[in-house]
């Protein structure tokens, strides 16, 4: 009799191993699982914030301060001088003898100009390789923005408008006609506190915003109200 009982406990006692063994087995199973899960959201949570990073990367109204924070002035509308060679001075004008223009505006958005635009434009100047202001603004007379900045402009946003320029190129509105030089301060000085001049040339006024620093919002927000074919020549070059 005792061999009959001895067979039905050994045969309990393998059925709750065996269970118990599926029971852990389940149990490292979810674990594996888990881990996996764990570790793929991670890597989507990388993957995500690098391609939102890379978006806002290429974004121009996220680059520097806020329209508010760089404390720009409202746009100022300044009466348009008329296009074409009855505003060319210099070598081979009607005014050959002209070397400088006295523009009244700081910076100025329109008005007299040398006969020859920078071509093919640089996107960033620096003091070492500017054009002249009155080659800008013929410049400007093809549709382009010029953005100026002045010394007192703090480096490291100096090096954000490097940034401002490549992107500003790359918007629809600029069509790659878009400028960054700083300020001849010899030709007059921004109000305080500002020392960021945006700059355009419509068909009918010029335009021009003083910032008191660099605002990818701004730029943004200036190269949408005026885009290059709002200009007396937006086919030049």
């Amino acid at each position: 009799m005792a061999k009959k009982t001895a067979e039905p406990d050994r045969k309990a006692r393998i059925e709750q191993m065996r269970r118990e063994q599926a029971a852990a087995d389940r149990r490292r199973t979810l674990l594996v699982v888990g881990s996996a899960l764990a570790v793929i959201l991670v890597l989507a949570g990388i993957v995500t914030k690098v391609v939102l990073d890379a978006v806002a990367d290429q974004d121009l109204s996220r680059v520097g301060l806020t329209l508010a924070g760089a404390s720009c002035d409202a746009a100022i509308t300044d009466p348009a001088a008329a296009s074409g060679t009855a505003v060319h001075v210099g070598p081979g004008t009607p005014k050959p003898d002209v070397t400088k223009v006295s523009y009244t505006m700081v910076p100025p958005d329109n008005g007299e100009h040398f006969a020859t635009p920078a071509y093919p434009a640089a996107e960033f100047y620096t003091t070492a390789d500017r054009p002249a202001v009155e080659t800008l603004v013929h410049n400007l007379e093809h549709g382009y923005t010029v953005v100026w900045y002045t010394s007192a402009t703090p480096k490291a946003q100096v090096e954000q408008l490097k940034k401002v320029s490549t992107l500003a190129r790359k918007d629809d509105k600029t069509a790659g006609k878009f400028i960054v030089a700083p300020w001849d301060e010899s030709r007059g000085a921004f109000p305080a506190g500002k020392t960021i001049g945006l700059t355009h040339w419509g068909t009918k006024s010029g335009y021009r915003q003083l910032c008191g620093g660099v605002s990818g919002a701004a730029v943004k927000a200036f190269v949408d109200s005026y885009p290059y074919t709002d200009s007396p020549e937006p086919n030049g070059q």
